[in-house]
C-alpha cells in the first residue's frame, strides 16, 4: 500500500511505534511471540482506513492511534488463530508462532492480542467505539465457522462465499473506517457510507488474495499456492471452477493432496475462474468508489479511492 502510506506516513509511523511498545509492555513468550506477528509485517491497511476515513484535524491527537493499534492488533490476534487452525508454517514468508512455539503458545498469544485491541481502545474514553469493535469481533468469530462448515464442499455458492467474506474480512475493514468517523466527528450519514465503502474495499481485497493463492507468485506473496485448496477454504475462483469442471469439483470434494495442487490449479485457471473472480473484485472495488460520491465530510477521498485501485489489482 505504499502510494497510501505515502499520504499518511506519519499517522502509520505513530500506529508502529505504538505497536510495538503494546506487545513489549509485558515480558515473557507472548511478548515475544507477539513481536514475531509483528516483524513479519503486512500492509497495515485496516489502521490506515481509521487515519483516511478520519478528518485532518482528528489525527494530530491520540484517539485515532488507538484506534488504529485496536483493529491492526485484532487482525493480528486472527491471523495468530488462523494459523493455529490451518497448522501454518509460514504467514507472509516468515515462520508462524504456531510452527516456532506450538498450538499453546501461538492461541495464548491470540488471545494476548485481543485483549491488548480492547485495552487499547478504551484510551479514547468512548464506549460506543469499543461497542463497535466488539460487534466488527463478534462477526470475525461467526465468519471464520461459516468458513470451517463450508470447508471442502463445493456446491459453495457465490452469496455463501460473499456472506462468509462480509463476515471474515469485510467486518473489521468497516469497523475501522468507522472508527476513523466516529472519533473525528464526522456525521452518521457519512459514516455509514465510509463503513459500506471500506466493506465493499475488504471484499475486493480478499477476492484478490483468493486469486493470487491460485495465480500469484509465491515469491512475491509469501506463501506457496494452494493453500486454500489443501486446506479446504472454498475461495471465489475454486468454488466457480467447481461449477464448470468436474475434476475440480472431486478434488475439492475429497480433499486435496499436495501433488493434486498444480495440476487443479491449471484446471481451475483454464476455466476462466480466476479471470471472473478477478472481474468480481473489480465490480466490488467499482462498488467502494460509489459509496464515496455522497460523502461530504474532509476525509481523504484520493488516498481512498488509491487504496480500491490498489486493493482490486494485488500482487502480494
Amino acid at each position: 500500500m505504499s502510494l497510501v502510506a505515502s499520504v499518511h506516513v506519519g499517522f502509520a509511523d505513530r500506529v508502529e511505534h505504538r505497536l510495538e511498545q503494546l506487545v513489549a509492555e509485558r515480558p515473557g513468550a507472548v511478548a515475544e511471540a507477539g513481536g514475531q506477528t509483528l516483524r513479519s509485517g503486512g500492509k497495515r491497511l485496516r489502521p490506515l482506513l481509521v487515519s483516511m476515513c478520519a478528518t485532518e484535524a482528528a489525527r494530530e491527537g491520540d484517539h485515532l492511534v488507538n484506534a488504529g493499534c485496536a483493529v491492526e492488533l485484532v487482525h493480528m490476534a486472527t491471523l495468530v488463530h488462523d494459523d493455529v487452525l490451518d497448522a501454518a508454517p509460514l504467514r507472509r514468508g516468515h515462520p508462524t508462532v504456531w510452527q516456532t512455539g506450538g498450538r499453546p503458545l501461538a492461541t495464548a498469544t491470540g488471545d494476548a492480542l485481543f485483549s491488548l485491541a480492547f485495552g487499547e481502545l478504551t484510551g479514547t474514553g468512548d464506549i460506543g467505539a469499543v461497542s463497535l469493535l466488539a460487534a466488527a469481533c463478534l462477526s470475525l468469530a461467526r465468519g471464520e465457522l461459516l468458513q470451517r462448515r463450508q470447508a471442502g464442499d463445493p456446491a459453495v455458492t457465490e452469496e455463501q462465499y460473499l456472506e462468509r467474506c462480509a463476515l471474515k474480512t469485510g467486518s473489521l475493514f468497516s469497523a475501522a473506517a468507522r472508527l476513523g468517523a466516529r472519533l473525528s466527528g464526522v456525521d452518521e450519514v457519512d459514516a455509514a457510507a465510509l463503513g459500506r465503502f471500506a466493506e465493499a474495499l475488504g471484499l475486493a481485497f480478499q477476492i484478490a488474495d483468493d486469486v493470487l493463492d491460485c495465480d500469484g507468485d509465491p515469491d512475491t506473496t509469501g506463501k506457496p499456492l494452494g493453500t486454500d485448496l489443501l486446506d479446504g477454504t472454498v475461495s471465489l475462483p475454486l468454488l466457480l471452477a467447481a461449477q464448470r469442471d468436474v475434476e475440480v469439483r472431486a478434488v475439492i470434494a475429497r480433499g486435496a493432496a499436495p501433488a493434486d495442487v498444480l495440476p487443479t490449479l491449471a484446471r481451475v485457471v483454464g476455466s476462466g475462474a480466476v479471470a471472473d473472480a478477478r472481474e468480481r473484485a473489480l465490480g466490488l472495488a467499482a462498488r467502494a468508489a460509489r459509496e464515496l460520491d455522497g460523502v461530504t465530510a474532509p476525509i481523504d477521498r484520493d488516498a481512498l479511492l488509491d487504496a480500491v485501485r490498489i486493493a482490486s489489482d494485488r500482487t502480494s
